[in-house]
């Protein structure tokens, strides 16, 4: 089960702070991305920072059974 963290207008979108993936045993960030593009339609997902056990990550990084991945949107603000 990979953990799936969202913060922001992520979480705004999905209607949840928190998804639980059972399907995917292991898989680039960028492809679990685009698995999240297409089942939840989150579009927003190209400008976000990625981190797998709160260490930040890159998309060619592989999410493991059992990993943490946050999502973190851009901070804007004045």
């Amino acid at each position: 089960m990979i953990t799936i963290l969202l913060f922001a207008n992520l979480r705004e979108e999905v209607g949840s702070d928190q998804l639980l993936i059972i399907e995917k045993k292991e898989i680039r960030v960028q492809q679990l991305k685009e698995w999240l593009k297409d089942s939840y339609r989150l579009q927003s997902l190209d400008q976000v920072m990625t981190a797998i056990n709160e260490e930040f990550a890159i998309d060619d990084d592989i999410v493991k059974d059992g990993d943490t991945v946050a999502f973190i949107p851009p901070v804007s603000g004045g």
